[in-house]
């Protein structure tokens, strides 16, 4: 699988020579955001990217791991976003009490 780490090249410094602990944790504080979890890479130089994730639910990972269905979801997306729609009508009959 292919995909691009850096999605933003726009990097600010955030801490100046920020050290780890004893136990080798390093306090980031309010540079993560409000970011919950990451996936970390690291590079030969020792260099780190922390990367945001979020969870997504098992019941929703089809999705995710279904290129096709996933890139018809986004196409509607955008053109919902563009105003590309069509009233298929009242479906309220469709939904369960």
């Amino acid at each position: 699988m292919s995909f691009a780490i850096i999605k933003n090249s726009d990097f600010r410094l955030v801490a100046e020579f920020a050290q780890p602990d004893t136990k080798k944790r390093l306090s980031l504080g309010a540079a993560l955001a409000g970011a919950g979890a990451f996936n970390v890479y690291r590079n030969t130089l020792g260099q780190l990217i922390l990367d945001p994730v979020k969870a997504v639910p098992a019941s929703e990972a089809w999705l995710h791991e279904n290129s096709k269905a996933l890139a018809s979801v986004r196409r509607g997306m955008e053109q919902s976003a563009k105003g590309q729609v069509h009233d298929l009508g009242d479906f309220t009959k469709y939904t369960q009490e």
